[in-house]
């Protein structure tokens, strides 16, 4: 069987780190996903999906350093059905993602509170500046929320 999931979303939370008696560092957050898309009679809707997750490991601790409440990932990972009972004795359970790989997205600029995104390797070359672009290509002006991944 094959048990894959690879989402993009912002945090909801701020991570809750937390060590085992080994240990291993655990963080648990949530992310929301959305999706946009017009019903059948023309109207705008969107959709938010609420995902718990949990980091394992060195990600969990890099993940409770440098992410925050609304910062945005790209995870890997797998679904896991949780099953417990409650206080009041009732059953309870859900779906979670127990991530095997996450991916930060956006700039320093766009994190608050001392936000990273990967250093990019300096050339021993000076770049010859890129081509101006031509009168005969249009610009295109697209928002990033209209972008569909």
């Amino acid at each position: 069987m094959y048990n894959k999931v690879i989402m993009v979303g912002n945090l909801t939370r701020d991570i809750e780190l937390k060590y085992t008696g080994t240990g291993m560092a655990i963080g648990k957050t949530a992310i929301a996903t959305n999706r946009r898309y017009k019903t059948q009679s023309g109207e705008q809707k969107e959709e938010v999906c609420f995902i718990d997750i949990t980091l394992f490991g060195r990600a969990a601790e890099v993940a409770n350093q440098y992410l925050r409440r609304g910062s945005r990932v790209l995870i890997e990972g797998r679904l896991v059905f949780e099953q417990w009972t409650d206080q009041s004795g009732n059953k309870r359970s859900k779906h979670s993602v127990a991530v095997d790989n996450m991916q930060m997205l956006g700039a320093k600029e766009e994190t608050a509170g001392g936000g990273y995104s990967q250093p990019q390797p300096k050339s021993p070359e000076p770049r010859a500046e890129s081509p101006k672009p031509s009168a005969d290509i249009p610009e295109i002006d697209i928002d990033d929320e209209e972008i569909p991944f």
